[in-house]
């Protein structure tokens, strides 16, 4: 185990069979709808799992990417900053927002409500983590990975200052690093 894990919560092959089931739910809904999901990424954090989750989809797909942020240290802000908007527009189209953790949800909240005011037909989320008990405003994903309590987690994608992200699960962070 990492030095800074204090325990693990998700394990690789926990990520993988449940991307395998997500990959195959995924397929399944959007085959039956005739669409093609657009799936739109926000950067950093959902990288390793766009890649694996990805892998298990079968439907032609597009991808796009967002940089948002609403983070300092381990604490959400409430207010959303976007670094990068997507390359091309979203209008007709039916998005797939791809997320490693939904927290306070506001950060999705805004993206989805943007992604709709540019004209998407359809905007569906699906995100490797929830933690439901930190929600500040309504929303919830249309696929979800795992559910997880309120703890400060690392890897796959998830970070603290940036660092940790190349971890292959998910675990949470010892507090020493943070307090």
């Amino acid at each position: 185990m990492h030095h800074a894990v204090e325990k693990i919560l998700v394990s690789q092959e926990d990520i993988v069979r449940r991307c395998k089931e997500l990959g195959k739910q995924i397929s399944e809904d959007y085959r039956k709808c005739g669409e093609t999901p657009y799936l739109v990424a926000l950067l950093k954090g959902s990288i390793p799992f766009l890649a694996e989750l990805s892998k298990h989809i079968d439907l032609d797909v597009c991808l796009d990417f967002m940089d948002v942020s609403s983070y300092e240290g381990t604490e959400s802000i409430g207010d959303i900053k976007i670094n990068k908007d997507l390359d091309g527009s979203v209008k007709g189209l039916s998005i797939l927002l791809v997320e490693d953790i939904i927290d306070t949800g506001r950060t999705l909240k805004e993206v989805t409500t943007l992604l709709r005011n540019k004209g998407a037909k359809d905007v569906k989320v699906v995100s490797l983590l929830d933690k439901p008990t930190r929600r500040v405003v309504e929303i919830e994903a249309d696929y979800v990975g795992f559910e997880i309590p309120n703890e400060f987690v690392i890897g796959f994608g998830l970070d603290f200052d940036q660092k940790f992200r190349n971890l292959p699960f998910v675990g949470i962070l010892k507090r020493e690093f943070y307090e």
